[in-house]
């Protein structure tokens, strides 16, 4: 009676190995040549499977290709999680997150590739994905107790908005990492460098920060945004 059910989970950890691979596979194939260039063959070869479990999986090479958005998405949150944010005051907290979003654009130059991409495909694999919409949302959620918490200690000015305030963070990195070969030309400076990094890193930390801070003024209610 116990190998059926033993074979089964044999089964079910041989398909989950396997899509893991594809999407490993498919993450670079599509972040060096994109959705139109990337070819199932060769995501197929890459991750040492047969071409049919592809398709078997993921139904088309549209579908694995919004399968890898996600994931990368999935696995953004799912390190932000890591970060317990929600545990620290906050304006560590805040930090926190603005040195991790900046980091992860460094180390992750494909994350960029495909988003590029994907924005050239309209989003239109991003824009049919209930699930994103549901990971994201506990974020942004997460950021608007963090400004709530430090409007309260006077640490943080009170109508800054949640989803404004993520998306500057967001653009502060991906800007410098998406065109930063062209802004080294124009500049004639190598802002690709460990070094130049590291202040661009240090510079948009204190300049989200500083923007933070209540005006001298005050500032109105929290924002609900």
């Amino acid at each position: 009676m116990d190998a059926p059910v033993e074979s089964a989970r044999i089964g079910k950890r041989d398909a989950e190995a396997s899509r893991r691979l594809l999407l490993r596979a498919a993450r670079a194939e599509f972040a060096t040549k994109g959705l139109m260039g990337a070819r199932v063959d060769e995501i197929a070869r890459s991750a040492g499977l047969n071409k049919q479990l592809v398709y078997h999986y993921f139904g088309s090479k549209d579908e694995l290709y919004g399968a890898v958005l996600e994931g990368v998405y999935a696995e953004i949150r799912e390190q932000e999680r890591a970060l317990s944010l929600g545990d620290l005051p906050p304006e560590e907290a805040m930090e926190k997150l603005i040195g991790f979003s900046f980091d992860y654009l460094a180390d992750h130059p494909d994350f960029i590739a495909l988003l590029n991409d994907e924005n050239g495909q309209g989003a239109r694999h991003l824009g049919g994905s209930r699930r994103l919409h549901e990971m994201h949302s506990p974020l942004i959620a997460l950021i608007r107790r963090t400004l709530r918490n430090g409007a309260e200690r006077g640490a943080f000015r009170r109508d800054m908005d949640a989803l404004q305030l993520y998306i500057s963070i967001a653009g502060l990195g991906y800007f410098y990492f998406s065109n930063n070969r062209t802004l080294s030309a124009i500049f004639g400076r190598d802002l690709g460098s460990a070094r130049a990094t590291a202040a661009r890193r240090r510079h948009v930390i204190d300049f989200v920060m500083a923007a933070l801070r209540p005006t001298s003024d005050g500032a109105g209610g929290v924002a609900d945004g």
